[in-house]
């Protein structure tokens, strides 16, 4: 196997508010956190300055220069986040927010999102009923607190105290007690899932036009291999700016090795929208992209994602080749102390994909984006086959 000296990688992060100056923060953690693991030395460069997107040299090696067998490799890793994004949708005050959140709801069960959820993978399904039902029980309880009194048969005079009560309920109750589960925030993230569905959206489509020109020009860079990896919510944003380029420049990769991972990935959370055609076109033309290998990372004890659903077929394109399922165990990349105490914390396992081992294992983020071993490789992978 001819390991890899170069690599130039395009990640697109999950839904999170965080930019790239962030997430430039959270690899460097992760990646020293992978070389305590596994024995290697790593060096994450400064941010390129005025850089779009975002991006950074990452140098790892193991007994290079020693005379013995060693490996060096660099990797240059650009962040497409979409913070913008998330910031945009994040604006406003909370009943704004809440009423949007609301009103995506009621877009995707239209469009049949729901349906899909619970048919392909029901913990998903799960997980976009939650937050809206947390909510509606929180505005059903402030209201009754709030007509209180006239159920009592009370003078409607007594609503002036209860009405106020009743806001101070759900002001300083219930809204704080919901960040632990980072309501509003999700209410943003099925927004987003709707908008780039729909494709209704004039800003977001000119973003994704844009992230399309910025990752072209990242692509003309020579290199072994080019790596496009993404995060859940950022494997939809991947699916639309990749398939701008492939509409654009069929022969865009050609000559090239190039990997397309998907890390618990919610291109169906977007795809199963039935308005979503243009997003399933796109899938199909990355599928059927000869040059592109899709490997499709997912995980038993992460709800957020959609385990053993082939994305392709269930995109639409029984006959276009599948991706391939790397299936993962986040309980065996972190101690058993570390472990039992995020595993109650679903959006906390979801994020593990792009974190720091406490250990081997058969996956490893920065292994994948920055080590000697082409990402192809972890398609198989055993922890005993990856680089001592």
């Amino acid at each position: 196997m001819k390991l890899i000296e170069k690599r130039v990688v395009l990640h697109f992060p999950g839904f999170e508010p965080l930019d790239g100056v962030a997430h430039r923060a959270r690899y460097e953690r992760s990646a020293r956190q992978s070389a305590t693991v596994w024995g290697y030395s790593v060096e994450t460069g400064a941010a390129e300055a005025g850089s779009d997107p975002l991006n950074f040299e990452v140098t790892t090696d193991y007994g290079a220069g020693t005379g013995s067998p060693g490996w060096r490799t660099k990797s240059r890793i650009h962040m497409v986040d979409h913070d913008a994004l998330v910031s945009r949708l994040r604006s406003g005050n909370t009943p704004s927010q809440i009423v949007a959140g609301f009103r995506s709801c009621v877009q995707i069960v239209l469009d049949g999102g729901m349906r899909g959820y619970f048919r392909h993978a029901w913990r998903f399904g799960l997980f976009f009923l939650f937050p809206f039902l947390l909510t509606g029980l929180a505005i059903a309880l402030t209201a009754q607190i709030a007509i209180m009194p006239y159920s009592l048969g009370f003078s409607p005079w007594h609503m002036l105290w209860s009405g106020p009560l009743a806001l101070c309920f759900f002001s300083f109750a219930f809204l704080p007690f919901s960040e632990r589960f980072h309501t509003l925030h999700l209410f943003a993230d099925w927004k987003m899932a709707v908008a780039l569905g729909r494709m209704d959206r004039a800003d977001f489509n000119d973003w994704l036009e844009d992230r399309a020109s910025a990752v072209r020009k990242a692509l003309a860079e020579e290199a072994d291999e080019y790596l496009i990896s993404s995060h859940s919510m950022g494997s939809s944003v991947a699916a639309h700016v990749i398939g701008i380029l492939l509409e654009r420049e069929p022969e865009i990769f050609e000559g090239k090795r190039v990997v397309f991972a998907t890390l618990g990935s919610a291109i169906l959370q977007c795809a199963l929208l039935s308005s979503a055609a243009l997003l399933r076109a796109r899938v199909g033309l990355i599928a059927r992209c000869p040059e592109i290998s899709w490997l499709d990372v997912q995980c038993l004890t992460d709800s957020i994602n959609f385990y053993k659903v082939p994305v392709v077929a269930v995109a639409g394109h029984t006959d276009a080749p599948p991706a391939t399922m790397i299936l993962i165990r986040v309980k065996q990349m972190l101690t058993r102390e570390h472990y039992r105490k995020i595993r109650k914390d679903q959006l906390r396992v979801h994020r593990q994909y792009v974190l720091g081992p406490d250990m081997k294992g058969s996956f490893d983020f920065t292994l994948m984006t920055a080590g000697p071993m082409p990402a192809s490789v972890f398609a198989h992978a055993e922890k005993e086959k990856l680089p001592a």
